[in-house]
């Protein structure tokens, strides 16, 4: 994966957290933190299986 890509991956990565924690879990801390990680997780298991060389 190029570094181009490498960035618009990351880029999609924050947009995601960003847009879930403001529309969903902005008073709730803890559901906040836990949907982050959980995101995250995602994100870096389809970036392992899919993307890596």
């Amino acid at each position: 994966m190029s570094k181009p890509s490498v960035a618009l991956y990351v880029l999609a990565l924050v947009l995601v957290v960003v847009g879930v924690d403001v529309l969903f879990f902005r008073g709730h801390t803890w559901a906040r933190l836990l949907v982050n990680v959980g995101i995250v997780s995602v994100f870096a298991a389809v970036y392992l299986r899919f993307f890596r060389q």
